[in-house]
């Protein structure tokens, strides 16, 4: 049926007593339908950090956990067909179950991994059960929608579409730039439970009372309540819990625990000289720096790329301070600049008393310039601007794990393109490729395209810290020929690699190699990650 101008006839009959005018009752629940959906994307995002920071490789973790959830959305969307005939009643039961299920994801999934030391399944688990429960919400919405005021079926679904659209915009900043740095992740999702069971709970609870007997309305309001006070209570005893669970994680006594971004940079053992060897450094849960083989790693990475010109070095990471160490005790070396990416890290290398002990606070040296940023985007602006006269006798890349798809851009082709740009005449690029075969050859390759020769060479870790691999490095310089691996002259007190370690090393990294050779990783197929 139309009208006189030819639209459709929609009846505009109230089909429920309200506390409020039609048109606020729908702004009302448009609002709570904002707000749920920030909460939402808060709990998707809160799932994908974790799981990037739990089982590693965030491109894979992503793409599970946001396929799965997308996948319960549909099935949450089904399920709900059949709760139609009563949405208030059933929209305040679906919140108060995601508020608790979404709120406390972190805290449950983080025991599970501290003290069971495997995450996956029960990250599946959750990112499931937290979909279902937002598929549920919009065939509820739509009913409650058409309950104040029947409209035709496309405006109410326009309607709720951008009202949850514009909150999952909301959510994914209010994420990067509000929750995570300054609530965390186990204190923000808490906090998010809280605000969807208020928002979602109480809106439609007071909004939509006529709807439900008061039996039920009293049972739905007592689960909301209880919900709030399970999250606060989870919220007062988020401190002890997070000790205990590191305490799982890393043994040992954690003296720092500082959050950086989506990582956490954890510290554990002793400070001072006599505390040096005990000491762990973790990020994002890997463990990069041990006291016991700290010498040991950053001088094979250091030492044969001082060998020959190195009046001016650049240092790509190594916010620990350690490679910065190894650089300053040689003689000739006028100026180091730093680029340490973290700057979280580069704070503690220059304060915390257990890493100075370590690095001989290395950052107090007048030589030593140090530049917040990241490493690639520092490159390709140095490549602009820097004259072949201020080009780097020797670059050292002390960079995160390849393993991590975040830090896949740092074994690049384009990446150690621009290193060449900035690398002097006779310079030297020293590079650490992670710890299995794939990397170190993988980054041979890529470095042969920019075109860099490389010599690589496996130390072995020392297992006392736990290491279950050798340290793969390279050595590469321009030219035909390769680089070969020597010391400096005049090897200065605490010289632990000698020259016969390095020729050991370089043997081993040969017979490593595959038969097949492998291709170079880039920006578009980061094949180190593989």
């Amino acid at each position: 049926m139309l009208d006189q101008r030819g639209r459709p006839h929609v009846p505009r009959q109230f089909s429920l007593a309200l506390p409020v005018p039609a048109r606020a009752a729908r702004v009302l629940v448009l609002t709570a339908v904002f707000v749920c959906a920030a909460c939402g994307l808060v709990y998707e995002l809160e799932l994908v950090a974790l799981a990037s920071y739990l089982v590693g490789d965030s491109v894979t973790q992503a793409s599970v956990v946001l396929s799965v959830m997308v996948f319960a959305m549909g099935c949450g969307s089904l399920l709900a067909k059949r709760l139609r005939n009563r949405p208030a009643a059933a929209f305040v039961a679906v919140e108060s179950a995601l508020a608790l299920v979404g709120g406390l994801s972190v805290m449950a999934l983080y025991a599970v991994f501290a003290w069971y030391g495997q995450a996956r399944f029960a990250m599946v688990g959750c990112a499931f059960a937290i979909g279902v429960l937002i598929g549920a919400e919009v065939p509820l919405l739509m009913t409650l929608v058409q309950r104040i005021r029947r409209q035709d079926a496309g405006g109410a679904v326009a309607d709720l579409f951008a009202a949850d659209y514009v909150g999952a915009l909301v959510g994914g900043l209010a994420f990067s730039f509000l929750l995570l740095p300054f609530l965390g992740q186990l204190t923000g999702a808490l906090a998010t439970g809280g605000v969807n069971a208020v928002a979602g709970g109480a809106t439609v609870l007071w909004l939509f009372r006529g709807d439900m007997s008061p039996r039920a309305r009293g049972w739905l309001l007592t689960a909301n309540v209880g919900v709030l006070a399970l999250l606060a209570c989870a919220a007062l005893g988020a401190g002890p819990f997070e000790r205990a669970a590191r305490h799982a994680v890393y043994g040992g006594r954690v003296r720092v625990a500082e959050q950086s971004g989506a990582e956490e940079i954890v510290l554990t053992g002793g400070t001072g000289a006599s505390g040096a060897t005990s000491l762990r450094l973790y990020v994002g849960g890997d463990l990069t720096v041990c006291g016991a083989d700290a010498a040991l790693y950053h001088q094979a990475l250091v030492e044969p790329a001082l060998s020959g010109p190195h009046a001016r070095v650049l240092l790509l990471g190594g916010g620990d301070g350690l490679a910065l160490r190894e650089v300053l005790r040689r003689p000739g070396v006028d100026t180091v600049t730093v680029v340490p990416g973290d700057a979280e890290l580069a704070r503690l290398g220059r304060t915390d008393p257990g890493l100075t002990a370590l690095n001989a606070h290395a950052f107090d040296d007048r030589r030593v310039r140090v530049v917040a940023g990241d490493a690639f985007d520092w490159l390709r602006e140095a490549a602009g601007r820097s004259p072949a006269g201020r080009r780097y006798d020797v670059i050292l890349a002390d960079l995160p794990e390849p393993a991590a798809s975040d830090s896949a851009k740092l074994y690049s082709q384009e990446f150690y393109g621009l290193a060449a740009r900035a690398l002097a005449d006779g310079g030297r690029l020293a590079v650490h490729a992670g710890s299995s075969t794939h990397s170190l050859w993988t980054t041979d390759a890529t470095l042969g395209t920019v075109p860099l020769r490389a010599t690589p060479y496996a130390m072995t870790a020392v297992r006392a810290c736990g290491a279950a691999a050798d340290w793969n490095l390279l050595l590469a310089a321009p030219g035909s020929a390769r680089p070969r691996l020597a010391l400096p002259p005049d090897s200065p007190p605490g010289q632990v690699v000698t020259a016969a370690m390095l020729r050991t090393a370089g043997r081993r990294a040969l017979h490593s190699r595959p038969a097949h050779a492998l291709l170079p990783s880039t920006l578009l197929r980061p094949r180190i990650t593989e």
